[in-house]
């Protein structure tokens, strides 16, 4: 523990925020990932909870296509003797898929895809077979869930309500500024680690407080060692197999950043890889590119030796590869974009800039190769960000694909089109 805070090293300072938190809150749940963070997070509590005699509850979102090392991690845990309840939640949540155009987001433990499923489905689990959460829906996306749980928990104990939260300020700069800018939150007692939850721009009673927040990796290890922790074996087979521990990513690995490490989830634990290749849409394209800049995201990252129009190709002909019709539509649409700006504006196809002004892009006023790109990327079956409409043409097309090409758009598909998503639901 070499850092050092107010004359204490970290260690030391995090025991004293989580004495701080059990002497003032009766009602305490701490978000647990089964990542190493957030695990030496309720371990620590847990020492500190057994030495005040308190309790403490654990909430753990179980994201299905995961890693066999972390959910056996989870269920060790579990046995920490200070826990009360332990919320392991297994709903049907709309998740980040970063590796893949034509599925940017899938569905856990969906029902209709339980022949698919990576792993059963936790006995002792909180799904949508015995939900207490009136207020859930299917394809909530995680943080809206978060958001909700804590309001349930709060109208549950009647009482002001602590959130444990494992994040440390070092892996990004917005995690820095959730600890940083105290004059645009509200904390509690001054503490510069807790912040007073807001949710639909109202505040909570519920305060997330982050008790490790200046630690380093280093010192995560190192109480890992000092005090004997137990931790997730997938970390010691990611260091085995040549990752560092500074590039060491969990949660689910199809997100933005945890899609970089993907190419490791085959030579870790080949037999969960092999249920994921059938249940995530992708992944294998995320496997083979995801240490290069051609696997981009929704904001777009378009490898750096490629002109816009060169990736416009790339995208249509790996949409293409599983999907021709699909490359097909988008490829007429296109052509009528351009044909149009020719006889509006004298703009031939060889003559169509690589990028224009930003802002006139996102207005729709002007025409570029990287305006045609974002607009595959985003999934936009209508090319409405290419200023079209919707018409009966389109959808008489979408039907017949939905119909020809269920494993690519059927009511697994979410996209940022409600028109689009009302659709394919309605099709299929």
């Amino acid at each position: 523990m070499s850092k050092v805070y107010l004359e204490k090293n970290v260690l030391e300072a995090t025991f004293e925020r989580l004495e701080i938190i059990f002497n003032n809150f009766d009602n305490i749940y701490f978000s647990f990932s089964g990542g190493k963070d957030s695990s030496v997070m309720i371990q620590l509590a847990n020492i500190v909870a057994k030495k005040l005699n308190k309790k403490f509850d654990v909430l753990f979102i179980d994201l299905e296509a995961q890693y066999k090392h972390t959910i056996e991690h989870v269920e060790e845990l579990k046995k920490l003797s200070q826990i009360r309840d332990f919320y392991h939640i297994a709903l049907p949540m709309a998740l980040r898929n970063a590796v893949s155009v034509l599925q940017p987001k899938w569905i856990c433990w969906e029902e209709e895809s339980k022949h698919l499923w990576v792993r059963d489905m936790p006995e002792d689990s909180i799904n949508i077979n015995n939900c207490p959460f009136e207020w859930f829906r299917k394809g909530e996306e995680f943080e809206e869930f978060i958001a909700q749980f804590a309001e349930w928990y709060l109208k549950k104990y009647k009482n002001k309500v602590a959130c444990g939260i494992g994040i440390r300020t070092d892996e990004s700069l917005n995690r820095f500024r959730t600890i940083a800018f105290q004059a645009k939150k509200i904390t509690f007692n001054n503490y510069n680690w807790t912040t007073k939850l807001k949710v639909n721009e109202k505040h909570i009673d519920v305060y997330n407080f982050y008790p490790i927040y200046d630690w380093k990796v280093e010192d995560i290890w190192g109480a890992v060692s000092k005090l004997d922790l137990k931790f997730n074996y997938i970390y010691e087979l990611m260091y085995k197999n040549g990752v560092g521990i500074f590039e060491q990513r969990l949660c689910q690995p199809y997100g933005d950043d945890q899609r970089k490490g993907l190419d490791q989830f085959k030579a870790l634990e080949y037999e969960t890889w092999t249920k994921v290749l059938n249940r995530v849409n992708g992944v294998n394209f995320g496997n083979i590119y995801c240490k290069t800049t051609a696997l981009g995201n929704i904001k777009s990252c378009k490898p750096q030796f490629m002109t816009w129009q060169e990736y416009t190709v790339f995208l249509l002909e790996s949409i293409g590869i599983y999907n021709r019709d699909l490359m097909m539509h988008y490829y007429r649409k296109i052509k009528k974009f351009m044909i149009w700006h020719n006889k509006k504006y004298n703009v031939s196809i060889d003559n169509i800039p690589d990028v224009a002004d930003c802002k006139l892009e996102n207005q729709k006023k002007a025409i570029s190769w990287r305006r045609i790109a974002r607009a595959i990327e985003k999934n936009d079956f209508y090319l409405k960000r290419l200023s079209f409409g919707q018409t009966k043409t389109d959808d008489a097309e979408l039907e017949k694909l939905i119909h020809t090409w269920d494993n690519l758009l059927n009511k697994n598909t979410i996209t940022d089109d409600k028109t689009l998503q009302k659709r394919i639901e309605k099709c299929s």
